[in-house]
């Protein structure tokens, strides 16, 4: 059991020393900018969100989250929002759909 315990161990302590960088996306040069909400905006339950991509090596799309949940299936309009304020993301991602480091952020207070 001492042995487990001894690998468990040395295996936290060479995650420690991978740093945060080992968890963070690619950085392929893409490039997101949200132009519409704009920052503050009041908007209603269903809100167009018109963003720019631009594609580093490896974007191929990008992929929206409101306040972190994943928007599957979104088609640059965000729905069925409660009132109250929320945090829109778009972040690049490559063909398999993961995500890059290229992201961009707004918050918006729905009515």
């Amino acid at each position: 059991m001492m042995r487990v315990g001894a690998m468990l161990a040395v295996v936290g302590l060479l995650a420690l020393g991978a740093g945060v960088d080992a968890w963070a996306a690619k950085d392929d040069g893409s490039k997101v900018t949200i132009t519409s909400p704009a920052a503050g905006v009041k908007v209603g339950s269903d809100v167009e969100i018109v963003y720019e991509l631009t594609k580093g090596s490896d974007a191929t799309h990008a992929h929206c989250f409101v306040d972190g949940e994943y928007q599957k299936g979104w088609k640059g309009t965000v729905k069925g929002m409660s009132r109250g304020t929320h945090e829109i993301k778009v972040i690049a991602a490559d063909k398999d759909h993961q995500t890059l480091a290229a992201e961009a952020s707004v918050k918006v207070e729905v009515q």
